[in-house]
């Protein structure tokens, strides 16, 4: 090396390549990307789209774990795009994917209508029945009452669960991890009063009744939402729900 000079160190990406039409099935790309120990999977991809091939199709918004929107395979692993650092795989090469059991609209772009349909499907929103507002407007809380949910609350629908679900996988119909956590969610919102038009859905064999509690939902999820507890949880709920009905079942609610 003469005075002076400078080397850069790259590291070796492994993208999965995918355009409709023409192609029967994705197919990696190797391409080498600058090292910086700083950056994320998310950078070197946009470092590639950039000022290497624009035609590379990726979905990414807030690069802060918020929006939920870079998932993919990271070798072989659930992970968003955003929090999944270089100098975690280094030597590489880094190989990523779209996320596992979807169909792929594009290179990593996956297809959501399946799940955007389940989702909709358990009403993950406040139901508040025949209830009257109250006079000031405002349903409070206590931080009890708070906590019986918030965990639930904090998923961003990264759709890791269902890339990692082995259930999902091979059953069509399971409604998947977030869809039945949120569920969870609303359920035990004090707020609510929709419990019983979500429960011929959630507590059916396509529901919590499906999920084997692998747990590798809970495992991968960047906001440690546990949806397998959620579906543990609810298993209990309806189990006991069942119990109420044949030795009580004048007093069930």
């Amino acid at each position: 090396m003469t005075s002076g000079a400078t080397t850069t160190q790259t590291i070796g990406f492994e993208i999965a390549r995918y355009l409709p039409g023409e192609d029967r099935a994705p197919t990696l790309r190797h391409y080498d990307v600058p090292y910086r120990p700083e950056w994320v999977v998310l950078d070197a991809l946009n470092y590639l789209k950039d000022e290497v091939d624009g035609t590379l199709s990726f979905r990414w918004s807030c690069r802060m774990g918020v929006c939920g929107s870079c998932g993919a395979m990271v070798n072989g692993v659930p992970r968003l795009m955003c929090a999944a650092f270089l100098r975690d795989y280094l030597p590489g090469p880094i190989r990523v994917e779209p996320l596992a059991n979807f169909p792929i609209e594009r290179d990593l772009v996956i297809v959501l209508d399946d799940f955007m349909q389940k989702l909709r499907a358990v009403k993950p929103w406040i139901i508040p029945g025949d209830r009257p507002p109250p006079a000031d407007a405002e349903y409070r809380q206590t931080p009890a009452q708070l906590a019986d949910f918030k965990q639930y609350s904090m998923c961003i629908n990264c759709l890791l669960c269902y890339s990692a679900c082995p259930v999902y996988q091979h059953e069509e119909e399971f409604l998947g991890p977030a869809v039945l956590a949120l569920a969870q969610r609303y359920d035990h919102d004090s707020r609510d009063r929709g419990n019983s038009q979500r429960h011929e859905l959630t507590w059916s064999d396509e529901g919590i009744w499906d999920c084997t509690f692998v747990g590798e939902c809970s495992a991968v999820c960047p906001k440690h939402v546990d949806p397998a507890g959620a579906i543990q949880q609810a298993k209990v709920e309806s189990t006991m729900d069942w119990y109420r009905s044949v030795l009580w079942p004048f007093g069930r609610r």
